[in-house]
C-alpha cells in the first residue's frame, strides 16, 4: 500500500477506523511540532533529516488525515491567572452524555471534559483564578446543571508533562 492508499471500508479518521501506522519520519515530525508547533517546513526538514518538499508533504498529509488537529499556544495557567486547577469527576444520569457534555462547554474555566468508564461518567479539568471562581464552577454552575447526579472535586497541587510521547 503506498502513501495515499486508503485501507478499505473507510478513511483514516472516520470513526471506528484506524490511521494507517505512523512511521519513524512521521514520529520525528509530531515531535518536533510538539515541542516547537511555530517550526518553519525550513527547520523542521532539518531537525527530521528529510527534503523540504518531503517534511512539507508529510506535515500536509498528516493534517488532511487529522493526525495534526491544529497549531496552537501552549499557556502557562498560572502565569495567566489561573493559579486554582482541580480535577471533577461527575456522576450523570444515564443517556445525558450529550446534554451534559453541551453544556460543560459553556462553563467559563473548564479546559478539557472527558467521558469515562468506571465508578465516575465524566472528568473535567477546572483552572480558574482562585478556590471562589472553583467553588462556583463546582457548586453553582456544574451541580446544577441537568443530568448531574454527583461530583467530587480533587484539586492539583502541583503539574508535570510526562516526560514521553507517546508516539515515539
Amino acid at each position: 500500500m503506498n502513501q495515499e492508499a486508503q485501507p478499505e471500508g473507510g478513511a483514516p479518521g472516520e470513526p471506528g477506523r484506524s490511521a494507517r501506522p505512523l512511521d519513524e519520519v512521521d514520529r520525528r515530525i509530531l515531535e518536533a511540532l510538539v515541542h516547537d508547533g511555530r517550526l518553519s517546513i525550513r527547520a523542521l526538514a532539518e531537525r527530521v533529516h528529510v527534503s523540504r518538499t518531503n517534511a512539507y508533504a508529510r506535515v500536509e498529509r498528516l493534517l488532511r488525515e487529522g493526525v495534526i488537529t491544529g497549531f496552537r499556544a501552549q499557556v502557562a495557567p498560572e502565569s495567566a491567572g489561573l493559579g486554582t486547577s482541580a480535577y471533577i469527576a461527575l456522576k450523570i444520569e444515564q443517556n445525558t452524555w450529550r446534554e451534559v457534555s453541551a453544556e460543560l462547554a459553556r462553563v467559563r474555566y473548564i479546559e478539557h471534559a472527558a467521558l469515562l468508564g468506571g465508578d465516575h461518567d465524566v472528568l473535567a479539568l477546572v483552572r480558574a483564578p482562585d478556590n471562589a471562581a472553583l467553588r462556583d464552577v463546582v457548586l453553582g454552575q456544574v451541580q446544577s446543571i441537568a443530568g448531574v447526579l454527583s461530583t467530587r472535586t480533587w484539586l492539583v497541587f502541583e503539574e508535570f508533562d510526562g516526560t514521553q510521547n507517546p508516539w515515539l
